[in-house]
C-alpha cells in the first residue's frame, strides 16, 4: 500500500482495532457537495437505504461511502424531492456494485 507522501506501508502486519461481526458501514457527505445540512442528511438516509440491499455481497468489514459529486442548490432545490433522491439513488447503486465487483 502506498500512503499519501508517497512511500510504501506494510500492511502485511495490520490489525483491525476491534474485531467486525457485521458489515459497518459509514456515510460521508462533504460541505461542498451538499451545502445544507437537511440535504446532507437526506442523502445519508439514501445512502444507508441502498447499500442494507447490497451489504450481503461485502465481507464483514467497516466501510465509509463517500459520494463523488455534488447536489447543487440550484439544480436540487428541494432536499426531499424525488429527483434528488433519484440522483443519489443512482450514485450510491454504482459504487456499491463496483464495490461489490472488487471485494
Amino acid at each position: 500500500m502506498q500512503a499519501e507522501s508517497g512511500e510504501l506501508v506494510d500492511t502485511s502486519r495490520a490489525r483491525p482495532l476491534f474485531p467486525v461481526q457485521d458489515v459497518w458501514l459509514g456515510a460521508m457527505v462533504p460541505k461542498r457537495w451538499a451545502k445544507r445540512a437537511v440535504t446532507r442528511n437526506a442523502i445519508k438516509r439514501q445512502i444507508y437505504t441502498v447499500s442494507a440491499d447490497f451489504s450481503h455481497q461485502y465481507p464483514k468489514a467497516a466501510y465509509v461511502v463517500r459520494l463523488r459529486r455534488d447536489f447543487s442548490r440550484q439544480e436540487y432545490i428541494s432536499a426531499t424531492s424525488e429527483q434528488l433522491k433519484q440522483a443519489v439513488r443512482a450514485e450510491v447503486i454504482a459504487l456499491m456494485q463496483a464495490g461489490a465487483r472488487a471485494s
